[in-house]
C-alpha cells in the first residue's frame, strides 16, 4: 500500500514538473511553498544578474518588438507553445499578472515557439483571451537565451534589462508572484534622467 502511494506521488510529481521537453530534459527541483522571508530567494542577487539578450521579433500586427524597448519595466518573458500542456496551466497566471501589474511598470511577453507560427498561435491567443504581447520565436532567439530545451521556459527580467530568475518547466504561481513583487518593489520607479543641481 505504501509503495503504491509513493509510486502515485512520484508519477504526479513527474507530470507536474516535466513540462514539454526533449528527452534529455532533467527535472531539477520541486516547486514548493515559500514563506514571505523566502521571497528574495525567488530572484538572483543584484550582482549575479546578467544582461538579457536583445531581440527583434514581430507581433501579430507585424510590428517589431525589441526587448530593449521594455527597459525600465520588469518583464516576464515566456517561451511557450500552443501544444504544451504546462504552458496552458501558466497562461491564466500570466494574464492575471499582466492585468494586475501593467500600471506598475510590468509587462509579459510570450515567445511562441510553434513551427506553424501565427497560423496556430493567433486563433489560440483569441480563444484563450491572452491579454499580453505575443511574438513568434525561432531557434536563434532560443540559443541567445542559452538554448531553450524545455517549454515552458520563463525569464524574469529586471528594470535594467538583466535576467533575475529563470524557470524551466512548470513553476509554481507563488514563485512567479514572489519574483515579480521583489523586482517591482526593489527597483522602485523606472529610472529618470539625472538632474544636476548647482550647490549655492
Amino acid at each position: 500500500m505504501a509503495v503504491a502511494r509513493l509510486s502515485l506521488v512520484l508519477t504526479v510529481a513527474l507530470v507536474v514538473l516535466s513540462g514539454c521537453s526533449s528527452p534529455s530534459y532533467t527535472v531539477l527541483s520541486w516547486p514548493g511553498k515559500k514563506t514571505p522571508t523566502d521571497k528574495a530567494a525567488s530572484v538572483k542577487a543584484d550582482k549575479e544578474r546578467k544582461p538579457a539578450p536583445d531581440f527583434e521579433l514581430k507581433d501579430v500586427n507585424g510590428h517589431v518588438v525589441r526587448l530593449s524597448d521594455y527597459r525600465g519595466k520588469v518583464v516576464l518573458l515566456d517561451f511557450w507553445a500552443t501544444w504544451c500542456g504546462p504552458c496552458k496551466i501558466e497562461i491564466p497566471w500570466f494574464k492575471e499578472f499582466e492585468q494586475q501589474n501593467k500600471d506598475k511598470g510590468f509587462a509579459v511577453i510570450g515567445v511562441a515557439m510553434d513551427e506553424e507560427g501565427w497560423e496556430v498561435v493567433k486563433p489560440y491567443s483569441h480563444a484563450s483571451g491572452i491579454n499580453y504581447r505575443l511574438v513568434i520565436g525561432d531557434d536563434d532567439v532560443a540559443q541567445q537565451f542559452g538554448g531553450v530545451d524545455a517549454l515552458p521556459t520563463t525569464f524574469l527580467i529586471d528594470r535594467e534589462g538583466r535576467i533575475a530568475s529563470v524557470h524551466v518547466g512548470l513553476a509554481s504561481k507563488r514563485d512567479f508572484e514572489d519574483g515579480i513583487e521583489v523586482l517591482l518593489s526593489d527597483s522602485g520607479s523606472p529610472a529618470l534622467p539625472a538632474v544636476l543641481v548647482r550647490a549655492n
